[in-house]
């Protein structure tokens, strides 16, 4: 019964370098074990692994592809017209022996740190060797392939793979906004201008048109109009003629009726005129015996 607190000590022991012994390598995570800061073994494969308890650290890195989105960069395309452009890149851990190397105990945010600066370099190299419209269209592909593959090749000394890089966004900066909306108004209002003038112009040519048509119309109208006139009275001239020659005292009748009706015009029509004049010849009694 002594005994029994010793064999108790013992299997505390025991269980505890196992437990600082045995270690988990999860199926997202890569493994590194480290012996006073040098790597002793990896454990890439999910499952339990194994350590010196005590001398030798594990130090797990994320396996999964992750996200890096850069700060705002303002680069200078082939034209001098300056952009401030947003990018994102993925990527992932492929050598951990490396990455260790590399980065040191600062992990994954050191890391960013430095992949950051590949990233803006090669947006920087690359971006400037375009035009502004070419960044600014929506074929930029091309340009975020070349920043890729100019990436990877940096990035490889990291033990990091690059999957791909995507521009967000392209704009202008803040203090260039102004003089850009102001020049594009100025622009628009001169295609405004201009498409007024060529309205215009072409309004008057239809107007000219339209007044040359109008009065080409009226004196053409005016013409047959007094052609229609013109043979209107000769039928009448001939028809009175025609009727003179068959009865000259009734068509002298007529035409004092005639007279009558165009001077007696009116209800109180008054005529100072002698009553022997021959204008009342066929109002007298005798002159209708």
């Amino acid at each position: 019964m002594k005994n029994l607190p010793i064999f108790g000590f013992i299997a505390v022991v025991i269980l505890v370098l196992v437990s600082a012994s045995l270690f988990v390598v999860d199926e997202r995570e890569k493994a590194l074990v480290l012996q006073f800061g040098e790597v002793k073994a990896v454990k890439e494969e999910p499952g339990l692994a194994f350590k010196l308890p005590f001398i030798q650290e594990v130090v797990k890195y994320d396996d999964r592809i992750l996200s890096l989105d850069t700060p705002p960069l303002e680069v200078t395309p082939l034209d001098d017209r300056r952009l401030v452009v947003d990018a994102f890149s993925r990527f992932r851990i492929t050598d951990v022996v490396k990455f260790r190397q590399a980065v040191g105990s600062g992990g994954i945010p050191s890391a960013e740190v430095r992949l950051s600066r590949i990233l803006n370099a090669s947006l920087r190299e690359v971006l400037g060797s375009v035009t502004s419209n070419d960044i600014l269209s929506e074929n930029r592909v091309t340009l975020m392939n070349r920043i890729r593959d100019l990436a990877i090749f940096e990035a490889k000394n990291l033990g990091i793979e690059i999957v791909d890089v995507r521009i967000k966004r392209a704009d202008l900066p803040e203090q260039n906004l102004a003089a850009t909306f102001a020049r594009m108004q100025a622009e628009r209002e001169r295609e405004a201008t201009d498409e007024r003038a060529r309205g215009n112009e072409a309004a008057q040519k239809v107007r000219a048109l339209a007044d040359r048509t109008a009065v080409e119309l009226v004196s053409a109208a005016q013409r047959d109009a007094e052609i229609v006139r013109g043979e209107a009275d000769a039928e009448r001239n001939a028809i009175f003629a025609d009727a003179y020659g068959r009865d000259p005292e009734f068509f002298a009748f007529y035409r004092s009726l005639s007279a009558y009706e165009q001077a007696l015009q009116g209800d109180n029509s008054t005529m100072v005129i002698s009553p022997d004049s021959e204008f009342f010849e066929f109002l007298k009694t005798d002159g209708l015996d």
